[in-house]
C-alpha cells in the first residue's frame, strides 16, 4: 500500500529540516509510537521536526513523491488515537511551531503556531483582559493544532463553544505541498465555501495546519463555583436540563459519579467534600457583576434542591475552585489507571442524557463489565469509561465490542452521536456507521479524495480500511 523509508529518504529528509531534527533512534521511535488512546502503539519509521510552513511543505512534496504516510503529531495528549502511525512511515511533528505571532488587543484577535500549548496560550491572553475559553482537560500539554484537528471542547464549552467557534483562518499544507490560505481576520465572512471549518475537526487527514487565526473574548472580572451532590446518579443527571430551564447558563457543568470521585481521590491523595455522594455536579458561573452571580448561584441552588441535591458547598475562595477544578481534571488519568479500559465519548441533547446514562449502566450490566460515567453534562457530553478491572479476559475480549456498539445505537437513537470532542481517530472508526448514512461517509470519503489523492495524510483514521 504504502513504500518504506529508505536511507535515501531520511537523507532527504536531512537536506529539508536539517540532521538534527529527524530522528530514527530506538528512544524516539517508541516515544511517538503512541498518544493517550489506551495501549495503541504503531512506531513510525522516522520522526521529522520542521520548523516552518516552507519545510512542511518539503516535507509533503517528498512523502507525496515516494508515497510515504505522513502523520501529523501535536502534543500526542489525543483520545482516539489520531497521531498513531498506523502504517509506519513520518511522524510529523510540530512541536518546533510554537510561536505566538500576535495578540491584536483592538481587535480581540490572535495568530498563533499550531505548536503552542493551549494553556501557554490562555495565560498570555489573559495578561491582556483577554478570553479563549476552549479548555480541554490536557490544556497543560495539549497544542492548538491538535484541538484543531480533533475540534477540542472542555468544560468551558457549554457557554462559550468549541474550538472552531474562535477560528477566524488558516493556513495549511496540502497532500501535495501546496500552501493554503482560508478564510479572513474579520467576523463576517461569506465568500465562497467554508474551507476553514472543513479543516478543522479533519484529524490531520486532510492538511497539515501551520498557522492559525483566533478570535477572542473579553476575560470575564470574576466567578463562582459549587459542588452539588445528590444520593443517585439519575436525580444528578435530571437536574441538568432544569437549570437551564431556569434561565441560567453555566460557565460550567460537570458532572462526576462516585467511582470517578474515588479515582481521583487515590490520584491527588485529597478528600474532597461529600464524596459518599453518589454523584456530583460541578458548577461554575462566571461574568463581571458579583450580585448578578449571586442571584445566578442563589436560583442555581434553588433548582438543584428541588431536584433532589442534599448538599451544596461554594468555594470561598480562588484557592478552593482551583481544588475543586484539579478534582474534575485528573479523573480521567485518575480512571484509566484502575485497569484496561476503553473511552468513550458519547454526546447527547442534555434532556437526554438520564436516559444515556441509566442505558449504559444497563448495558454494561448486561455484559459483565464496569462503567465509570463523567463529563461535560452541561452539554450532553458524557465520557464513559468502560473498565476490565476485575472481569475475566475471555469475558472481556467476548463482550467488549458489542457492549460499544450497543452503547452507541443507544446514544444515536438518544439523538446524539458518538464523539462529541475526542474525533473518531483510530479507535471509533469502526463503530462510525452507527453515526454516518452511507451516502454521507461516501460524500465524505470524496472530499479526502479530492484533497489527498494518493492517501498518504494521516491513513487509517476515521475510515474503516
Amino acid at each position: 500500500m504504502f513504500n518504506k523509508v529508505t536511507s535515501e529518504i531520511i537523507a532527504e529528509l536531512k537536506s529539508i529540516v536539517k540532521d538534527e531534527w529527524v530522528f530514527i533512534d530506538a528512544d524516539s521511535v517508541q516515544s511517538y509510537s503512541h498518544d493517550y488512546t489506551e495501549d495503541f502503539s504503531f512506531p513510525p519509521e522516522v520522526i521529522v521536526k520542521p520548523k516552518n510552513t516552507e519545510e512542511v511543505s518539503k516535507v509533503i512534496i517528498l512523502a507525496n513523491k515516494y508515497n510515504i504516510p505522513v502523520v501529523p503529531r501535536g502534543g500526542g495528549t489525543g483520545l482516539s488515537g489520531g497521531a498513531l502511525p498506523i502504517f509506519g512511515g513520518i511522524c510529523l511533528s510540530m512541536e518546533r511551531f510554537k510561536s505566538i505571532i500576535e495578540i491584536d488587543e483592538a481587535n480581540f484577535q490572535a495568530v498563533v503556531e499550531p505548536g503552542v500549548i493551549t494553556q501557554i496560550f490562555q495565560e498570555e491572553c489573559e495578561k491582556r483582559n483577554l478570553f479563549y475559553p476552549p479548555d480541554p482537560a490536557s490544556r497543560g500539554s495539549c497544542f492548538l493544532g491538535g484541538n484543531l484537528a480533533e475540534c477540542s471542547g472542555g468544560p468551558k464549552a457549554v457557554k462559550y463553544g468549541v474550538t472552531k467557534d474562535y477560528v477566524l483562518a488558516l493556513e495549511f499544507v496540502t497532500a501535495s505541498g501546496e500552501i493554503i490560505n482560508t478564510g479572513a481576520r474579520v467576523l463576517k465572512n461569506s465568500t465562497g465555501y467554508n474551507l476553514t471549518q472543513l479543516i478543522i475537526g479533519s484529524e490531520g487527514t486532510l492538511g497539515i495546519i501551520t498557522k492559525i487565526y483566533f478570535k477572542l473574548l473579553p476575560l470575564p472580572a470574576k466567578k463562582k463555583v459549587i459542588l452539588v451532590a445528590y444520593n443517585s446518579i439519575d436525580e444528578c443527571a435530571s437536574s441538568v436540563a432544569k437549570i437551564f430551564q431556569a434561565g441560567i447558563i453555566p460557565s460550567a457543568l460537570e458532572m462526576m459519579e462516585k467511582s470517578a470521585i474515588d479515582a481521583a481521590k487515590r490520584q491527588l491523595g485529597k478528600e474532597f467534600p461529600n464524596s459518599h455522594a453518589e454523584a456530583q455536579l460541578l458548577i461554575e458561573v462566571d461574568g463581571n457583576y458579583e450580585e448578578a452571580l449571586d442571584k445566578d448561584i442563589e436560583k442555581i441552588a434553588e433548582v438543584v434542591s428541588d431536584a433532589g441535591a442534599f448538599d451544596i458547598v461554594m468555594a470561598e475562595d480562588s484557592n478552593k475552585m482551583a481544588e475543586l477544578w484539579a478534582l474534575r481534571r485528573c479523573i480521567g488519568e485518575a480512571v484509566k489507571s484502575i485497569s484496561i479500559y476503553k473511552e468513550e465519548d458519547t454526546v447527547v441533547p442534555r434532556a437526554n442524557m438520564p436516559a444515556l446514562i441509566k442505558g449504559v449502566k444497563e448495558i454494561c450490566a448486561e455484559y459483565k463489565i464496569t462503567s465509570i460515567c463523567y463529563g461535560h453534562a452541561g452539554d450532553g457530553n458524557v465520557h464513559v469509561n468502560i473498565l476490565k478491572d476485575k472481569t475475566d479476559n475471555e469475558t472481556w475480549e467476548k463482550n467488549i465490542d458489542p457492549a460499544i456498539r450497543k452503547i452507541f445505537e443507544l446514544t444515536v437513537s438518544l439523538g446524539g452521536t458518538i464523539s462529541g470532542e475526542h474525533g473518531i481517530g483510530y479507535s471509533q472508526k469502526n463503530y462510525l456507521d452507527i453515526a454516518i448514512k452511507e451516502n454521507e461517509m461516501n460524500l465524505m470519503k470524496d472530499i479526502k479524495k479530492v484533497f489527498d489523492p494518493n492517501g498518504i495524510m494521516n491513513p487509517g483514521k476515521i475510515f474503516k480500511d
